[in-house]
Order: structure tokens, then C-alpha cells, then sequence
């Protein structure tokens, strides 16, 4: 952007209108907004977690002067469905964190996640923590046998007991990761076992509602110990896309974008057209009837959302 000024920190925290910046040269400080960036059109809020920005000291106090162009940005479809949320930017992978019990994992919960990160651009590796808990590791193996053969590498660990942590070291540590997925899947505990000195908040599942309770009330890069960066993000149970058209869905499934070109018709929406290549492998087993599912009902949701 000719005229302004290269970035010389990156967003670490949010929280409260305050933003944690790491500066180029290792500083950390506290800023706040300039006007002219609160008034700028960007997706979701205005700033977010690993955004490039340029930042001033002025009077003893750091303000963001300006913000660089995203080269990525995890988008998903902010609480009541009115606006996008951008849970973090300039990210490389996002890592889909839920339970395999308590609260018990649904195959529709995974294929939102993995899809918010493919309608994002980005690659994605499931985790399914919890395995240690009664079922859990069948649970785990029946993801595997799901989402392995998409291509999607699915990584079965347990926090409490350390099964599984040393192959999500070696995927985490490196590069610049978003942590994705809802209330009481374990984020905060993983990042505890995979880097003790952080001591993040942990609570149990609510006996109640069979729910996670929040305990990242505010989004922040952390550093860990072997080398890569994580985007803990709050968890959140409206798990919905933001800014994808209907018949852009199926391009976020990727077994179902393969077989596009064998359709009968241009545009199928692989529905009710006859000939469908889709249709078929559904009937014939070759697509998993739940992630079928999960394509006809997120269709369904972005058309009616309609354009954005």
C-alpha cells in the first residue's frame, strides 16, 4: 500500500478495546486504536489476533496506526449469525480441537470445523482429545476411518494422560497455528501438557448442560516452547460459515469437489439431479452418509443466509 508504513509488531492479544503487540524487536506492549483504523472496512472486528500492524508511541502510549493486508484469515459466522468473526490471521493450519466424550463428539461439529478452515483456504488437522474416557478411543478411530481417507490427518490424544502428545508436538511446533473448536473440548489443557509453564485455566464439563464452560474469555498468540506459535481462541458452539454462497459449499468438501465434473449437469447441487456422481458414491458408500448430511444442511443454512 504505497504511503504507509511497513508493520512493525504483530497482534499477540485481544481483549477489552486493549491489543498485546509483539514489536519487531522482541518488545511487548499495550495499544490501542487510532481513529482512522476503527473507521476502515475489514472482515470481522478490526483488528485480530496475528494481524501485521504498524504502531506508534506518542505521549508514553502505543496506538495502531495501520493495519497490512491479511495473507489468511480463519472466518466464521459471528453469534446470531448478523456478522463474520475472524478468529485469527496470517495463520498457516487450523487445528479442529473437540472431545471424543464429555461433551461427546458429533461427526456434524467436525465437519463444520474442518469446512470453516477449507472455505478459509486453509489446511486443517482434527485432534480428538479425550480418549482416555470410557469410548473414547473408538470414537477417535471412527473419525479416522471418516476423515482419514480425505486427506484430513487425524491426531487421537488425551491431555490428562499424555497419549498421543508427542505426534501433536511435532504437527504444532512449527509455523503459525489457530486452535479452533467449542467449550470443553480440552484446548486449554492441551496447550498445558504441550507447554507446562503456560498454567493456562482449565474447568470440567458442566453436569448440567453436558456443556464446556468457557475459560479463554480473550484471544492470544502463544509462543511454545519448540518453536511454533498457537491462536487460542475463546470456544464457541455457534459453529457456522460466513461468507460462502450455496453452491460454493461444496467445494468445502472435498470428496464431494472431486467428483464435480462427473455430474450430468454443469452446477449440480447434488441434490436431486439425476446422474449425480455424488448422489451415487452416497448411495454406494463411498461418501459417508454424515458427511452428506452435513452438506445438505450447511447448503441449506447458506442459502438461507443469502449474499453477503
Amino acid at each position: 500500500m504505497s504511503g504507509v508504513p511497513a508493520p512493525n509488531a504483530t497482534v499477540y492479544a485481544t481483549g477489552g478495546g486493549v491489543y498485546g503487540l509483539r514489536l519487531d524487536d522482541g518488545a511487548m506492549v499495550e495499544a490501542g486504536l487510532r481513529g482512522r483504523v476503527k473507521m476502515e472496512r475489514r472482515t470481522g472486528d478490526k483488528v485480530v489476533i496475528g494481524d501485521r500492524v504498524y504502531a506508534v508511541r506518542s505521549e508514553g502510549a502505543w496506538s495502531v496506526d495501520s493495519v497490512a493486508p491479511r495473507d489468511s484469515e480463519v472466518v466464521r459466522r459471528g453469534p446470531g449469525g448478523r456478522a463474520a468473526k475472524v478468529v485469527a490471521a496470517n495463520v498457516d493450519r487450523v487445528f479442529a480441537v473437540v472431545a471424543a466424550r464429555e461433551p461427546d463428539m458429533t461427526f456434524s461439529l467436525v465437519d463444520r470445523l474442518l469446512v470453516i478452515a477449507e472455505a478459509s483456504g486453509l489446511h486443517s488437522v482434527l485432534v480428538v482429545n479425550k480418549v482416555d474416557l470410557e469410548g473414547g478411543a473408538e470414537r477417535a478411530a471412527e473419525a479416522e476411518r471418516i476423515y482419514g481417507p480425505l486427506g484430513y490427518r487425524v491426531v487421537a490424544v488425551s491431555a490428562a494422560l499424555g497419549t498421543g502428545m508427542d505426534r501433536l508436538r511435532s504437527e504444532m511446533c512449527r509455523g503459525v497455528s489457530a486452535l479452533m473448536g467449542p467449550s470443553g473440548a480440552g484446548k486449554s489443557s492441551l496447550l498445558n501438557a504441550l507447554h507446562p509453564a503456560l498454567d493456562l485455566r482449565t474447568a470440567d464439563v458442566s453436569r448440567k448442560t453436558a456443556r464446556g464452560r468457557h475459560t479463554t474469555v480473550s484471544s492470544r498468540l502463544i509462543p511454545l516452547e519448540c518453536g511454533g506459535v498457537v491462536a487460542d481462541t475463546p470456544g464457541f458452539g455457534d459453529v457456522g460459515l460466513w461468507g460462502v454462497a450455496s453452491d460454493e459449499v461444496a467445494a468445502c468438501f472435498p470428496e464431494i469437489a472431486a467428483l464435480e465434473e462427473e455430474c450430468r449437469f454443469r452446477g449440480c447441487s447434488h441434490l436431486r439431479e439425476p446422474d449425480c456422481a455424488v448422489l451415487l458414491a452416497v448411495a454406494e458408500g463411498t461418501i459417508a452418509p454424515t458427511r452428506y448430511e452435513s452438506y445438505v444442511r450447511l447448503r441449506e443454512e447458506a442459502a438461507e443466509a443469502g449474499p453477503r
